[in-house]
């Protein structure tokens, strides 16, 4: 009979001077302690595709800001965003309504103990539909361009011939 040695394996513990990344590369760790947003590009660059204006889009930037998960959509009072964008309160409803005329968002009202009207809360499942939806047309688009690069890259003696 063999005896074998006992192995002890350290318990793992988080790395304290684990590499920054790229957030952090650009903005430091103090800012990155705050939280941050995660905005598909496809969004930006569709702004205008999606007819919405600049109030309104900062309204969905905000919203998103706000939306960590998917079983708890944003519900902030129409207060706080225009507080947070630096905008009058009563510009918010009509903008709200146009997003939600669009089919980006759609608002759910509450009423609170009392019989008033309570925070809205912002479903977003629209703005993702739209936004997955065209997804494939910015792929074929990256497709081409990563092609292009690739045959502009090559020399014209070595290309294949188009």
């Amino acid at each position: 009979m063999s005896t074998s040695e006992n192995t002890i394996v350290p318990f793992p513990t988080k790395a304290a001077d684990a590499a920054p990344n790229n957030f952090e590369k650009i903005w430091g760790k103090k800012v990155k302690a705050h939280g941050y947003a995660a905005i598909p590009t496809i969004l930006i660059r569709s702004q205008h595709r999606l007819g919405i204006n600049s109030t309104q889009f900062c309204l969905l930037m905000h919203l998103l800001d706000l939306y960590w998960s998917r079983d708890r959509p944003p519900f902030p009072t129409k207060q706080q965003l225009a507080d947070r964008i630096g905008i009058k309160m009563s510009s918010i409803k009509p903008n709200m309504k146009a997003l939600e005329k669009a089919g980006l968002i759609h608002r759910e009202q509450h009423k609170t103990s009392a019989g008033d009207w309570g925070a809205n809360t912002y479903h977003l499942d629209g703005l993702i539909a739209k936004i997955q939806a065209m997804e494939p047309e910015f792929a074929e688009e990256k497709k081409k361009r990563v092609a292009e690069r690739k045959r502009v890259e090559t020399p014209k003696g070595k290309r294949p011939k188009e």
